[in-house]
C-alpha cells in the first residue's frame, strides 16, 4: 500500500476471498495485495468499504492492461459490496483475480 499526498492509502487489489454464494455482496469476503516491502495484506470487505467511504484507502485492479478503480456499490438489498467500475451487478474483475494464500 502507497501513501499519496493526503494520507490516502493506494492499493493494487491482486487477490480475493471468497465464498460459495450467488449475492454479489456475499461473494467476497477479503481483498489482499502485496505491498511494496514484498509483504502481503489482507482486508475484510467491510474494514474495506469503511476504508473507502472514510477516505483512508482507494483500490484499484489491473484489468486487460489498465488500472480501474474499485467503488463501493449496493445490492438490491442495501447491503454494500466491491467492485470495480468497469463492472455491472456482479464484481467480475474482483471475481476473476486469484485467491489470497
Amino acid at each position: 500500500m502507497t501513501m499519496s499526498k493526503a494520507s490516502t492509502i493506494t492499493a493494487q487489489v491482486q487477490c480475493i476471498v471468497k465464498t460459495d454464494r450467488y449475492d454479489p455482496h456475499e461473494r467476497i469476503t477479503h481483498v489482499g495485495g502485496i505491498n511494496p516491502n514484498g509483504t502481503r495484506w489482507k482486508l475484510t470487505q467491510v474494514d474495506a468499504i469503511s476504508g473507502i467511504e472514510s477516505g483512508k484507502y482507494r483500490f484499484y485492479v489491473h484489468q486487460s492492461g489498465r488500472s480501474v478503480n474499485v467503488v463501493i456499490a449496493t445490492s438490491r438489498y442495501g447491503n454494500k459490496y466491491l467492485k470495480t467500475e468497469a463492472d455491472g451487478d456482479q464484481p467480475n474483475n474482483l471475481l476473476s483475480l486469484p485467491t489470497c494464500p
